[in-house]
């Protein structure tokens, strides 16, 4: 009996650091292309199989991504021919994990991040909007270097794309810890903003799924809102069966983790992203960049 638990023990062991050793040296070096359909209700038919890229999180100089890791992806995104690629938050990687502030320095600096990620590609063009590890590092520096390199950064903002005389508003929020008002009056303030743009199918870009709720069902911001996407939570990062995800970044635990969720009839997608954050590891949640095609219902 003795015998056969210590067995057991050295098993578990092995198969534990094995595990690790994968989630370490092998996972976040891989970049998967994952391709979805969403169906949406009331979408314009003008705008009938918009195809969108997704990235979020690339945190350059975290672990797996490299610079040659940049110059991979903006390869990858190119081939897929997109109508619009969307960049979704935090660029940046502390040198220091948890200590969030500039004096800390970054595992790559954000010069170097922007060069890398240069020659996207896509016939609306590359839209931005910057996450919290951007914030505690330095915003303005941030939205400079991607602005740099020919990528529209917003900021609170709404950009318009148009076909066939139908318009598609893009509104790129802050990120989720830089609005810090009561929940009714951030979606009050979102809502002026969107009105102000004019009329049109409405999308979110928004670093946290979070902020899902916020701007949907009575807070709605737009009657015309149709679809939010999002990254920040890194589809938990690590994904364990049975269990699930350990740890999600959210206030919502695993509820807008990963992937598809639709709610107050709004559609919601949140992507995986690209690099790590806090731990140096990836466990069955690769580094992905996203590819959806929205379809009308």
């Amino acid at each position: 009996m003795k015998d056969r638990v210590m067995i057991s023990a050295l098993l578990l062991a092995v198969v534990g650091f094995g595990c690790l050793a994968y989630g370490y040296f092998a996972e976040p070096h891989r970049l998967v292309i994952n391709k979805a359909e969403l169906k949406i209700a009331g979408w314009d038919a003008e705008f009938d199989n918009l195809k969108i890229v997704m990235l979020s999180d690339i945190h350059g100089g975290s672990n797996g991504v490299t610079e040659e890791r940049l110059r991979q992806v903006v390869e990858r995104v190119n081939e897929e021919n997109a109508d619009m690629i969307v960049m979704l938050g935090d660029y940046v990687s502390e040198s220091i994990e948890d200590q969030p502030v500039p004096e800390v320095g970054l595992k790559m600096p954000m010069k170097t991040i922007a060069d890398g990620l240069a020659g996207m590609k896509a016939r609306y063009g590359v839209f931005a909007v910057l996450g919290n590890h951007d914030g505690w590092y330095n915003d303005d520096i941030v939205a400079s270097e991607l602005t740099r390199v020919d990528y529209k950064v917003l900021r609170h903002e709404v950009a318009t794309i148009e076909n066939g005389g139908k318009r598609l508003m893009i509104f790129g929020m802050i990120d989720h810890l830089k609005l810090n008002k009561p929940w009714k009056q951030t979606s009050a303030d979102a809502k002026a903003i969107v009105d102000a743009a004019g009329q049109g199918n409405l999308m979110v870009l928004q670093h946290s799924p979070d902020l899902f709720p916020v701007i949907t069902g009575d807070l709605s911001i737009s009657k015309d809102l149709k679809l939010m996407l999002a990254g920040h939570t890194h589809g938990g990062q690590v994904w364990i069966p049975v269990l699930g995800n350990p740890v999600v970044p959210s206030s919502f635990g695993q509820k807008y983790a990963y992937g598809h969720t639709r709610q107050n009839n709004v559609d919601l997608f949140v992507t995986s992203g690209i690099g790590c954050s806090v731990l140096p590891f990836r466990f069955m949640v690769p580094p992905e960049i996203r590819v959806l095609t929205i379809r009308s219902k």
